[in-house]
């Protein structure tokens, strides 16, 4: 016994396979070769690293002065903390040499 037929099933069934063709995405468009680079392009390029390269080294060269700089501030703090030692030990002598005195 046949079965019975649905009204419009043939043309839902088309119209979900249309969706679904459509849906899928297009197939990749082949790519256009690089375009050339123009005198300009390169010339303004070249700047740009020039100015990089420049750049740094300004920033080394800050680096090896700040590094100086931090070197030459150690030996004059461990200068400096010698005198104050030093100094010290002369205050803690005098004041020993004086209380030895008033006995």
């Amino acid at each position: 016994m046949p079965q019975p037929r649905l009204p419009g099933t043939p043309s839902v069934l088309l119209g979900a396979a249309l969706l679904a063709a459509c849906a899928t995405p297009p197939p990749p468009t082949p790519s256009a070769p690089p375009k050339p680079l123009s005198a300009e392009q390169i010339f303004r390029e070249s700047q740009g690293m020039a100015q990089l390269g420049q750049r740094h080294k300004e920033g080394e060269e800050m680096v090896r002065q700040g590094q100086q700089m931090v070197r030459d501030a150690q030996v004059q703090e461990a200068e400096g903390q010698r005198l104050i030692d030093a100094g010290r030990k002369i205050i803690q002598e005098s004041e020993q040499g004086y209380d030895a005195l008033r006995k």
